[in-house]
């Protein structure tokens, strides 16, 4: 079902001038699969939901290796995928949202808060920002960002393209004020 896992690394070294020291770091982890109900209208999509538990750890897990950290080093998260012509918007559902979650929460360590999303249909080259945001904390403002993913060759009419994204930072220079990444208790997912 998987036709190639693509690992991507982001280091941002400067930002406006400035030396980021260390670098913030971004790690996107990319699945491109079939989809077995292109083309059709299928009423019991269980099959990507069973495929989006195994990518949840999967990517997850091989994000985190990228960063080269510990899970509970990871600081925020998220998720997307692009459907080929031939797939519906609810076939990229049915991946992200029943059931990937908990296992990139293990994935992570913990994982409070939640999983920002978005998805879309597109052809091959399709683009897509993975929304970020804290793991444990949703209103952590210094980890609102995004990763822009695209795979040249996906999907094609037939595929879905799924990617998580880890980071072990949030954006360089963060500076717009609001509870800090090191004040986050994750209790309730929000603070």
């Amino acid at each position: 079902m998987i036709r190639k896992i693509i690992t991507i690394v982001e280091e941002t070294h400067t930002e406006a001038g400035q030396t980021i020291s260390p670098p913030t770091r971004k790690a996107a982890a990319i699945a491109v699969i079939s989809n077995p109900f292109a083309g059709t209208h299928t009423a019991d999509l269980t099959a990507l939901i069973t495929t989006g538990e195994m990518l949840g750890k999967l990517l997850g897990e091989r994000a985190v290796a990228a960063l080269g950290i510990a899970p509970s080093e990871a600081q925020s998260y998220g998720k997307a995928a692009i459907v080929g012509e031939d797939g519906e918007l609810e076939h990229a559902a049915a991946i992200l949202h029943p059931k990937l979650g908990a296992p990139l929460r293990v994935a992570v360590e913990k994982g409070a808060a939640l999983v920002p999303s978005s998805k879309k249909r597109g052809g091959m080259g399709a683009a897509i920002d993975v929304p970020l945001g804290h793991k444990d904390a949703a209103y952590v403002r210094s980890h609102f960002d995004a990763m822009e993913i695209s795979v040249p060759d996906a999907p094609r009419r037939d595929e879905i393209v799924i990617a998580i994204v880890v980071t072990d930072s949030g954006r360089p220079l963060p500076r717009i004020g609001g509870l800090t990444h090191e004040q986050a208790e994750g209790r309730d997912g929000l603070r």
